[in-house]
């Protein structure tokens, strides 16, 4: 899925129609980053300490447990003779 993603994204920045606006407005957000300084760089510290935070609760989350056989104790066991 994210090779596909990869691709078609590829193929939305080669298209100048799209590329030019998209352009345009990551420098006007490099713009208000530079005018709202004190301001953006709490926000993005903030966007940044939230991936960050959802990431270590996912890979930290507890694997479920196994669901237990229902017919275990039916099966036969091994019974040693004598």
């Amino acid at each position: 899925m994210w090779a596909a993603l990869a691709f078609l994204f590829i193929f939305v920045l080669m298209m100048p129609q799209i590329r030019v606006p998209l352009f345009e407005r990551l420098g006007g957000a490099g713009d208000w980053i530079g005018k709202w300084a004190p301001f953006s760089y709490i926000v993005l510290a903030l966007f940044l300490a939230a991936t960050i935070a959802a990431l270590v609760i996912m890979i930290k989350w507890p694997a479920p447990p196994k669901p237990e056989d229902p017919l275990a104790k039916y099966k036969k066991q091994d019974i040693e003779m004598d």
